[in-house]
């Protein structure tokens, strides 16, 4: 079950973090990754951990804020996958930044950032995919959203306008395209253990990183944050063909943080 052999993934913002735990788990289980990534340095490691596992990943070069970028690597993997007599498969769209601030206190220019990477980048790689997928007869995307998705978070105001819009946009893009075989759905994670986090708090909370890390973990009910591999193994199960009868949903992954 959840064998991903002979499919294509590509999987954006994988140089890190849960992006690079979802390219892993992937490859782990068959399928050919993908690599977008602004940061190539990053995707390389990402794609040298797979390949010393066994597995299949090329890196790709892609800012997905910026539409010519976005067009080059697509057409790249296009043409890659081509060659091989494949198909885009799956796109996971996993690039994304965070930001701290109420309405007051964001500006202009943050808001912006943060729509060009969440929003817009969500719009472009899936602008790019859906027509191949709907050539190929199908596909599924996955979308990063994140609890922010669902309820209201303190101090996360362009952080949650823009996981907000991945939510409806993921169940836009289900509804338009159910007839050509494409599925989408997203994740919406409470907080994860990533490098972001780890280097959030060293740079916030100088010497009182155990502490804050403490109470970060404490918000979860279930007293910690999650594992990118956790994330990955909930993506993996989502982009199967076992949860073929699955589209236009969001998924939790919060530690009971919406149950409490």
């Amino acid at each position: 079950m959840f064998r991903l052999d002979g499919k294509n993934a590509v999987v954006t913002g994988a140089g890190s973090g849960i992006g690079r735990a979802i390219a892993k788990t992937f490859a782990a289980q068959g399928a050919r990754v993908f690599v977008l990534e602004r940061d190539e340095d990053a995707g390389a490691q990402t794609a040298a951990a797979i390949a010393s596992a066994g597995g299949q990943a090329t890196v790709v070069a892609c800012d997905v804020s910026d539409a010519a970028s976005v067009d080059a690597a697509f057409a790249h993997v296009g043409a890659r996958v081509a060659a091989d007599a494949g198909r885009i498969d799956i796109l996971v769209n996993n690039a994304g930044i965070a930001h701290i601030g109420t309405v007051t206190s964001t500006t202009e220019a943050d808001l912006q950032r943060i729509y060009d990477v969440n929003v817009k980048g969500v719009y472009l790689c899936s602008k790019a995919a859906v027509p191949r997928m709907v050539d190929a007869g199908g596909g599924v995307i996955l979308n990063l959203a994140s609890i922010a998705s669902l309820i209201g978070l303190l101090d996360r105001f362009a952080y949650s306008m823009s996981k907000g819009a991945v939510l409806t946009m993921t169940r836009s893009i289900a509804v338009d395209y159910i007839k050509q075989g494409i599925r989408c759905n997203c994740v919406c994670p409470a907080r994860v253990h990533t490098p972001f986090v780890d280097g959030y708090l060293r740079d916030t909370y100088p010497g009182r990183e155990a502490e804050m890390f403490r109470q970060l973990s404490e918000y979860q009910p279930i007293g910690r944050m999650a594992e990118p591999e956790e994330v990955a193994a909930l993506a993996l199960y989502l982009c199967s063909d076992e949860a073929s009868f699955i589209t236009g949903q969001a998924f939790p992954i919060d530690g009971g943080v919406l149950v409490f």
